[in-house]
């Protein structure tokens, strides 16, 4: 039984493990192992603290004293849903995600080049995801192998890839905030809206598609956004690795 189990958190873990080293090739200079799962293990830990922001906030839109009632609600398509999707969601999950590099990275000697930040991002976003695809696994309504499978396939070619697409982008702009200081909090600014609008957009993508019974359209819509930004992401790494290694770091108190 517990090896069932076990077998179940390996396959949940694999997309993100696969993604987290498709992106560290891209890193000509490696970066320390330990820093890696580090960071890592924090965004991963921010899995949990994201689901209990957005619970609060879609209590907040309609408060009540049900628990029950609140929490047989949670999978309507109601406005909390359509809320919670389009903006508490990315919006706590792009903040925490960058949150984890920050307190973790930022001030480390480690953390010596621009395109460190869009590695640090990605692997921050790979821990998050990790969490989420172990969620979705273990709460399916009939728990399989068959189940694990589809389920980490289906998003590894997803919302695994969404959440480093997404703070891939917010981690160029945090690198282009290290490049020109004096302008680093609209540089900055300007990421998170993109990051969060991308996060968004593939959210409201799910529901309209997905969440209406039209599966079809669904992937196709998907591909060809997560395609479009996934081809961004790759132009913004090589773009960073053309910059020198700089030292002075972002958001110093």
């Amino acid at each position: 039984m517990w090896s069932d189990y076990l077998l179940f958190a390996v396959i949940g873990l694999l997309p993100s493990f696969i993604w987290l080293l498709f992106y560290l090739h891209k890193d000509s200079h490696p970066e320390p192992k330990k820093l890696v799962l580090k960071v890592f293990f924090w965004g991963a830990i921010t899995g949990p603290a994201a689901l209990i922001l957005q619970l609060g906030a879609r209590w907040l839109c309609a408060p009540t004293n049900d628990f029950n009632f609140f929490l047989a609600t949670l999978g309507q398509s109601d406005f909390r849903f359509v809320l919670n999707i389009l903006l508490f969601a990315p919006l706590t999950e792009e903040f925490l995600k960058f949150f984890v590099v920050r307190q973790t990275v930022l001030r480390n000697p480690s953390f010596d080049e621009p395109v460190d930040a869009m590695i640090y991002l990605v692997v921050s976003a790979l821990g998050f995801a990790a969490t989420e695809n172990l969620l979705n696994i273990f709460t399916a309504s009939s728990l399989s192998l068959h189940t694990a499978l589809s389920v980490a396939v289906a998003r590894f070619l997803s919302a695994t890839f969404l959440h480093t697409l997404a703070s891939g982008v917010l981690g160029y702009f945090l690198a282009l905030s290290l490049l020109n200081f004096k302008k680093r909090y609209w540089i900055f600014g300007l990421g998170f809206i993109l990051a969060f609008t991308i996060h968004g957009f593939y959210n409201f993508l799910t529901w309209y598609f997905y969440y209406q019974g039209n599966l079809g359209n669904f992937i196709i819509a998907a591909a060809i956004f997560l395609i479009f930004i996934g081809g961004l992401v790759s132009w913004q790494f090589q773009r960073l690795k053309k910059y020198a290694s700089v030292c002075r770091l972002p958001f110093k108190n």
